[in-house]
């Protein structure tokens, strides 16, 4: 009986390879991380981002989402559409989904695309504020004119 159930407990954790698990930011070690793109390090929390890759289980560190968009692009990152991506949230500097954040226009980002992540339910004073792909659309135009 002992020898079954050891068996079946090898089974199972040699079939619980982590890729089923929810993905979960990975922490980040500022000031020593490097952004994949630009590779400038990763020190200036409220603009951070990452990526994470659901067929390696790989994160990817970015100083700028811009960045992150770019590297999409020209790169060509063939699991794109199933990535997880997430931002520091502004005010709290807490991981947020990129994909459901708002996004302020007119930031001072290290890397000058001006995009500053913000939960879904953030409410701006006169500040305009725009969803994901709106963003990733102006990084994209705004590189094209670089």
């Amino acid at each position: 009986m002992t020898v079954r159930f050891s068996l079946l407990l090898l089974l199972l954790l040699l079939g619980c390879d982590g890729k089923n698990a929810p993905a979960q930011p990975k922490e980040v070690h500022w000031d020593r991380d490097m952004c994949v793109r630009c590779a400038m390090v990763v020190s200036d929390k409220p603009y951070a981002a990452q990526v994470y890759d659901p067929t390696s289980g790989r994160h990817y560190m970015y100083d700028d989402i811009g960045c992150a968009v770019l590297w999409f692009v020209e790169d060509q990152i063939p699991w794109a559409d199933r990535a997880k991506i997430w931002v520091k949230d502004m005010e709290r500097h807490e991981w947020i989904d990129a994909k459901t954040a708002r996004y302020s226009t007119m930031d001072l980002t290290p890397m000058g695309f001006g995009f500053a992540a913000h939960p879904s339910n953030y409410e701006a004073n006169g500040t305009e504020l725009i969803d994901y792909d709106e963003m990733a659309r102006r990084v994209i135009a705004f590189e094209q004119r670089r």
